[in-house]
């Protein structure tokens, strides 16, 4: 008897970006900067508000979409920090922006639907596309400075075309999409049926410059998606929160693959989601900066040519002088020189690897100084 699976799931692997952890891991002595994880632990009025909820014995099941205090909460955080307009209606808590991603993509494709992933990009998207039988539709943007290209964008699209992922502050590049070409992708979408899907996860860690949200295009507001996280910016990668905004008609769609994967988020921790988004987070940001600034000097002054990032807490590193395959070039690194980075075609681009600096500073300057030595020995 042959037992058959679902052919997607037998097709698509596990992440790679955690495939080359792992061998980073095992490798004895070696410094690895490949998870985007803040070394950072949760602040302690987040976690005083799991402990009361616990001693109220609110243990129960809430409302799938969330309690209406929590969705009211994030209403409010919404409007006044970044100009949203969501109701409460219009929220649902999710179990990361991961399930977020999963269940908006899940609600709109349809087998055979095309998905436009600018690239460098998250390997969850092009992943998820193909589970649902869609098709990742990939859109380069590394000659053009990170940024989406509009004339290119025009191009990507087909009859086919159901969505477009837009990820700013990006994931490998650490780019922040400008107004301009915000504009120019709203330009070329506004009279389309192409959903928008915003991952916006990394927004409170903006350097420099302004962050703007395709969500601001309200014309567009039936066919957007927000899906925002607490993981990054509140050091709450293990809880697992975060929520997803759309307009009314959407969301009772997106709730019913929601509820029927996860029912709801804990009870428990939804208090904790209230406190977080009236915690300051300026000083992570600060400190996020402030290493940023000391790789990317550390890695100019080696003589790598790389884009100094404008948000999250990665840097995307050519490696083409070295080697323009990045998963030979990133073994190397981790058995010649002790340094484990990401290698860039886990993100769709070749010839580039992935550093993420949101480790403690101690770690990044032996981790430099490594790398520094093996540049040297190169010469």
């Amino acid at each position: 008897m042959k037992l058959t699976l679902n052919s997607a799931a037998e097709k698509e692997q596990l992440s790679g970006i955690r495939r080359f952890t792992a061998f980073v891991k095992q490798t004895p002595g070696t410094i690895g900067f490949t998870m985007g994880e803040p070394d950072l632990n949760t602040d302690e009025s987040i976690k005083s508000a799991v402990v009361s909820a616990l001693e109220a014995n609110e243990t129960h099941y809430p409302p799938g979409n969330g309690l209406p205090s929590t969705l009211e909460a994030i209403s409010a955080f919404e409007a006044e920090k970044f100009g949203l307009s969501y109701s409460p209606e219009e929220i649902i808590l999710t179990v990361g922006s991961t399930e977020g991603i999963f269940v908006t993509l899940a609600t709109v494709l349809n087998p055979g639907d095309e998905v436009i992933i600018p690239t460098p990009a998250f390997s969850l998207y092009e992943s998820i596309t193909r589970l649902f039988r869609a098709v990742p539709v990939y859109l380069p943007t590394e000659d053009n400075g990170f940024q989406v290209d509009p004339e290119a964008l025009k191009r990507a699209i087909t009859p086919r075309t159901k969505a477009l992922v837009l990820n700013s502050p990006n994931n490998p590049t650490g780019v922040v999409y400008t107004k301009e070409t915000m504009d120019a992708i709203h330009d070329v979408l506004k009279d389309k049926p192409i959903f928008v899907l915003c991952d916006d996860v990394y927004r409170a860690l903006v350097y420099s410059g302004e962050f703007h949200s395709f969500a601001a295009y309200q014309d567009m507001r039936d066919r957007i998606v927000v899906a925002q996280s607490l993981s990054k910016p509140y050091a709450m990668t293990g809880w697992r929160l975060g929520y997803v905004l759309a307009d009314a008609p959407l969301r009772e769609r997106l709730q019913v693959f929601h509820q029927y994967c996860v029912t709801s988020a804990p009870s428990v921790l939804q208090r904790a989601c209230v406190q977080a988004l009236g915690t300051d987070v300026t000083g992570t940001r600060e400190l996020f900066q402030k290493r940023r600034d000391y790789v990317y000097g550390r890695l100019a002054a080696m003589g790598w040519d790389v884009t100094k990032p404008e948000g999250a807490f990665y840097m995307f590193i050519p490696t083409g002088k070295y080697d323009g395959d990045s998963l030979r070039f990133c073994r190397r690194l981790v058995t010649e020189a002790g340094v484990g980075v990401v290698p860039g075609v886990y993100f769709g681009t070749e010839g580039y690897m992935r550093m993420s600096y949101c480790y403690s500073d101690d770690e990044l300057k032996e981790g430099l100084d490594r790398l520094e030595n093996w540049v040297n020995a190169q010469k």
